[in-house]
């Protein structure tokens, strides 16, 4: 597949990498974003690159030693007996400046757990001859390693770069997409490089997801607890809350219930999950995020929500081979999920962008009761609300994933609403339509898919 997207990444890497001193470069993110292929893509053939698994020390040293090998030959007639002397031994043998890298760190250190003392020794004595790049996925574990302030290379790191899913425009340009095409493959692989490229091996998403997802034999058939396994103990909780959520137990009442558990024993999982980039809080736009009466959670990782949405409740079908059940949640569900898809992106494209000249601050989602026309209460919710960072405007929006709207009557409706929100006084209002394609009675104010990727650049 076409490397895309990880340009500023890939510039650090090379300003740190390229600098006179030796430079400490820590790289951490979950799996499949591609860490690894991105530090390969940088290193040169006069560098050291070794991954890591999680075998005992001394057969590391052994693999680590024949891999050095392949740079000074018979590096690997000697046995190191611990991990200060083969550093030692690689700085003694570099006669110009080269790299090292280190992936899978937390493996060695699971194993090793005096490491990240000894690369403290070594860094602090400023003599070595060669860059150190260590990168994990463990989030938690290289969190602990590099920001904790009581751990041992803390401060050490010359860059520290955390690696997120790639965003929307690059699965276009990835995977040669239409717009509308490129939505709903977002939808489902999410901004992961690794599912990319399982997609690109298939004719079409339907074939893709059926050999993929929907299959036990399928490489992402048991994804999600791959992921957990980094950086959570407790993985049947885990994901029996994130099946909670997908499935409509939003509020931290629902979800305790569901689990039949105090909602005070969920705050550590829950922020944990948010921390990992997997669960966002939802917060109406213009209150507090630390508001925990209104929030809801949310699954924040496209493919986890369409995997907790799909193949979670049709396990038992998965596992038998039965493909009309899944065909029939797809036909009958599939675009009420793109949609809600549809509604994070095109929230996400106006934060902090630039829309008919006018710049605004943070997209929201807003729900909640107001007096109408009448002065009865009437609940009303918008998909999109963000104020101008000049505090004039107040762009109000309505996202939709169904086809042969009206844009007239969706415009009207917009206006009706927003005009009974009592924190829409003093703004000039500016009702937009997200959607799928151009409607019926357009006005003018539609953004389309591809409107979206171009402003998502």
């Amino acid at each position: 597949m076409k490397f895309v997207d990880r340009t500023d990444e890939a510039t650090r890497l090379k300003d740190a990498l390229g600098r006179k001193k030796s430079s400490l470069v820590v790289m951490y993110g979950r799996r499949r974003l591609g860490k690894s292929t991105l530090i390969k893509r940088v290193l040169s053939d006069n560098d050291i690159y070794f991954l890591a698994d999680r075998s005992e020390e001394q057969h590391q040293r052994t693999l680590l030693a024949k891999v050095t090998a392949e740079l000074f030959r018979d590096f690997d007639k000697l046995t190191y007996p611990d991990w200060e002397s083969i550093f030692r031994a690689i700085n003694y043998r570099t006669d110009k400046h080269l790299t090292l890298c280190l992936d899978e760190f937390p493996y060695l250190v699971e194993q090793s757990p005096e490491l990240p003392s000894v690369l403290q020794k070594l860094i602090d004595e400023k003599q070595l001859q060669y860059n150190l790049v260590l990168c994990g996925s463990s989030q938690n574990m290289m969190y602990g390693l590099f920001l904790d302030s009581s751990a041992p290379l803390y401060g050490r790191a010359d860059e520290i770069m955390r690696l997120t899913p790639i965003h929307l425009p690059y699965i276009q340009e990835a995977l040669n997409l239409g717009a509308i095409n490129a939505i709903e493959e977002y939808a489902v692989w999410g901004g992961v490089p690794r599912y990319w490229e399982l997609r690109e091996n298939r004719d079409s998403l339907d074939d893709a997801m059926w050999h993929n997802i929907f299959s036990v034999n399928g490489t992402l058939y048991e994804e999600p607890i791959k992921l957990f396994q980094d950086d959570i103990k407790d993985i049947v909780k885990t994901s029996t809350i994130m099946s909670y959520i997908e499935t409509g137990a939003n509020r931290l009442s629902e979800i305790a219930a569901r689990c039949n558990e105090p909602a005070t024993n969920l705050s550590r999982p829950l922020k944990k999950l948010i921390d990992l980039g997997f669960l966002e809080k939802d917060v109406p736009f213009g209150i507090n995020n630390k508001n925990a009466k209104k929030s809801l959670y949310k699954i924040s990782d496209p493919f986890m929500a369409f995997y907790y949405r799909f193949v979670v409740p049709n396990r038992s079908f998965i596992e038998l081979g039965r493909r009309l059940p899944i065909e029939q949640a797809l036909r009958d569900h599939f675009s009420e999920y793109v949609s809600m898809q549809w509604e994070k992106i095109c929230r996400d494209t106006v934060t902090g962008n630039c829309i008919n000249g006018v710049v605004y601050g943070n997209a929201k989602r807003w729900w909640g009761s107001v007096l109408n026309e009448n002065k009865e209460s009437e609940q009303v919710e918008f998909d999109v609300i963000s104020e101008s960072l000049d505090k004039k405007y107040l762009l109000i929006g309505e996202c939709k994933w169904t086809n042969q709207e009206n844009g007239k009557q969706l415009t009207d409706e917009l206006f009706r609403k927003a005009n009974m929100l009592p924190f829409a006084k003093n703004h000039t209002i500016v009702p937009m339509l997200f959607l799928k394609n151009t409607p019926k009675n357009d006005i003018g104010n539609s953004i389309l898919p591809n409107d979206i990727i171009e402003l998502s650049k």
